[in-house]
């Protein structure tokens, strides 16, 4: 009788992931002979001096990661170029705290990209508005330290409990950033790699 429930369980389970469009093999709709990139930098449509160059980084981590497409520093040897635009970046208050001063922040980082196969000249993809919004706490007593971003990053709850609000700022806000970014970079590979 347990057997029969497992085996129900696995056919619906099977039967919904079938149905819901996910699959487990990773695409790549990228052009066959195409095995260079280079990556133009991107332009900064924010406020923010040079995000730019710090997103173009995450771009080429995660191009790299993949090893489908070898980097490079010239365009003329590149057989794709990726060109884009970064926008928004600035953080707005997500909460208060009983005095009307904001704890915890939102920052939004969001861009525009274009994948085009060099030899044709044609563009191959393009993605718009790919975001991503990230949290983070500005004085320690916001700080979740149970949340899988405080975790990753190796922060002790000891250690946030002694930081001024402005250190709390800091450090939250780069971790903020790094994961905006980093979210971002993974979205405009997978778009250019699927197609989608």
């Amino acid at each position: 009788m347990q057997s029969n429930r497992f085996a129900v369980a696995g056919l619906l389970l099977a039967l919904t992931l079938g149905g819901c469009g996910y699959t487990f093999s990773a695409a790549d709709s990228l052009p066959p002979s195409a095995h260079t990139i280079y990556v133009a930098r991107f332009e900064n449509g924010t406020m923010i001096t040079g995000i730019q160059d710090v997103f173009m980084r995450y771009m080429k981590d995660e191009i790299a990661k993949h090893a489908r497409l070898q980097l490079v520093d010239d365009p003329a040897q590149a057989d794709l170029e990726l060109t884009g635009s970064v926008l928004g970046g600035q953080p707005f208050p997500a909460a208060m705290n009983a005095v009307g001063e904001p704890s915890i922040y939102i920052v939004g980082l969001g861009v525009n990209a274009t994948l085009i196969n060099k030899k044709t000249n044609k563009v191959i993809w393009r993605g718009e508005n790919i975001t991503s919004q990230q949290q983070y706490a500005v004085v320690p007593q916001a700080v979740i330290a149970t949340s899988p971003q405080f975790l990753k990053y190796n922060f002790r709850a000891n250690d946030i409990a002694q930081l001024t609000d402005t250190q709390t700022q800091m450090t939250q806000s780069g971790v903020a950033y790094q994961e905006a970014m980093s979210t971002v970079a993974q979205a405009v590979y997978a778009g250019m790699a699927s197609g989608f």
